[in-house]
């Protein structure tokens, strides 16, 4: 597994947890839902603005997002 699927499936488990769905979490950091699940897939990057705003919302630390592990 690339890092990139690992930060997605990371974000994706968290944002679950959360219980929110990729059209919430999306719009909370202005991204289109489509762009989300390509992040969520290891299928697009994310910047670390993006990165750390999403952490925050689901309350984990970026670390926990890109533990590779």
């Amino acid at each position: 597994m690339s890092r990139l699927e690992t930060l997605g499936k990371n974000i994706k488990k968290y944002r679950k947890l959360k219980n929110l769905s990729q059209n919430q979490l999306a719009e909370m950091v202005d991204l289109s839902r489509e762009h989300l699940a390509c992040i969520e897939t290891g299928k697009e990057f994310i910047s670390l603005r993006k990165l750390f705003l999403i952490a925050d919302i689901l309350e984990v630390p970026v670390k926990n997002l890109i533990d590779f592990e």
